[in-house]
């Protein structure tokens, strides 16, 4: 089945360990983006990706598709133009040090894409799966109606859509990212969300604090089910933060109902943290679109976002085999 993520990738720029932004005399290149990182992991499961995009004509942008490709994800529908690609700038954290990230991404390519420069009618023949992110509609009105127009075009032809709220406060404000979100949930089959999500950017009421987290994110998402039937499928994590360098990350994904829980995994020490919930997603998508049990499921995605914890770079590069290598697939729980 052919998959297709659109969305923005940059260039991240990355100081060492133990080092400030102020005073580094050097920086590490690593290429990453939510959609583009979630390409490479599928593509590393075995599917057949195909990235949406716009990058500069020059010697960058090439590095940009080469990267792609030397992960297996195909560039054949990237588009070239304009004159820069986003950068970031990500100051590593550790200890009790949270890490810093700095957006440059202003006038990039990406973000004057115009509507009609993507025909979708093309783009989507022959693709089974189409995910997108909320990042994508923070940069411009006119990526909110492209995406828009994107989930649209796919539903018409029967093509599974998967959405990644990924709000990030210091792009927009939550009122701005729930304003743009909501349009695209009717054409939905997939979402990735979770508690403060349901809260500020969906407007649900707050569920009573005493109830444990999961039984409080099981409300949620049938509140989300009863509103939306067309979302079958929904997936968050749940994340302890003990330091920069040790988190416990356990997953969470909910079909027909039931909440299905991986066993907790304890992070020490983590190598880098970013692409850790786009690992996780997926992971999800790729045992929908295997058909996979919801306990395999949710276990395989949070396994794979533990794994990416452990190497450099946006990007997780461990195939399908190692992952069910390092879980368990029959340790998590199952809340209803």
């Amino acid at each position: 089945m052919k998959v297709l993520t659109f969305g923005e990738i940059m260039l991240r720029l990355s100081t060492g360990e133990g080092e400030r932004l102020i005073r580094a005399g050097s920086l590490q290149m690593n290429y990453g983006g939510a959609e583009a990182n979630v390409a490479v992991s599928l593509a590393h499961f075995g599917h057949d990706v195909h990235y949406v995009s716009k990058i500069p004509a020059h010697p960058i942008g090439e590095a940009v598709k080469h990267h792609l490709r030397s992960h297996g994800v195909s560039t054949d529908l990237i588009l070239q133009g304009g004159d820069r690609l986003g950068t970031y700038y990500l100051e590593s954290g550790v200890g009790e040090r949270s890490a810093k990230v700095i957006y440059d991404r202003k006038y990039s390519s990406f973000s004057h894409l115009s509507t009609g420069e993507i025909d979708w009618d093309h783009t989507l023949d022959g693709v089974g799966l189409l995910h997108v992110s909320g990042i994508t509609l923070a940069l411009s009105e006119e990526l909110r109606t492209i995406t828009l127009q994107a989930l649209q075009k796919a539903k018409e032809r029967g093509i599974t859509t998967s959405f990644d709220f990924n709000y990030r406060a210091s792009l927009w404000s939550q009122r701005e990212a729930s304003l743009a979100y909501k349009p695209l949930l009717p054409y939905v089959d997939i979402a990735f969300f979770g508690e403060l999500d349901a809260l500020h950017l969906l407007g649900l009421e707050r569920k009573d604090p005493a109830l444990p987290r999961e039984e409080r994110l099981l409300q949620y998402y049938k509140e989300m089910e009863r509103e939306y039937p067309n979302i079958r499928h929904m997936a968050s994590t749940f994340r302890d933060v003990k330091s920069s360098t040790v988190n416990d990350l356990q997953g969470n994904y909910f079909v027909h109902g039931a909440l299905h829980q991986s066993k907790l995994h304890h992070i020490d020490p983590i190598v880098d943290r970013v692409g850790g919930g786009d690992a996780f997603a997926a992971g999800i998508l790729h045992g929908i679109l295997k058909g996979n049990d919801p306990d395999v499921i949710a276990a395989f995605a949070t396994g794979a976002s533990a794994l990416k914890h452990t190497v450099r770079g946006d990007s997780s590069l461990f195939t399908e085999e190692e992952v069910h290598q390092f879980v368990d697939s029959g340790s998590g729980t199952i809340v209803r």
